[in-house]
């Protein structure tokens, strides 16, 4: 933990809400509050975790990655 009020915390969420309103939220219009949620679920575990690479992790997908270097017995 870093000294209170230092905003490094929260660039990694900030990045990624970024990256969710400029890909999904502002591309679509959603009728009711539970069709927002399950798209932007959807959009988490299918597209952001599925198939959209990173360069942090070496331009690999979250899943790629997690299979890499934490494989399944």
């Amino acid at each position: 933990m870093s000294r209170k009020g230092n905003y490094y915390d929260n660039t990694f969420i900030e990045s990624f809400h970024s990256v969710l309103k400029k890909e999904l939220i502002y591309l679509e219009t959603f009728s009711t509050r539970a069709e927002a949620k399950k798209r932007i679920f959807e959009y988490i575990a299918c597209f952001y975790n599925g198939k959209r690479i990173h360069s942090s992790i070496g331009y690999f997908t979250p899943n790629q990655y997690e299979r890499t270097y934490h494989p399944v017995a």
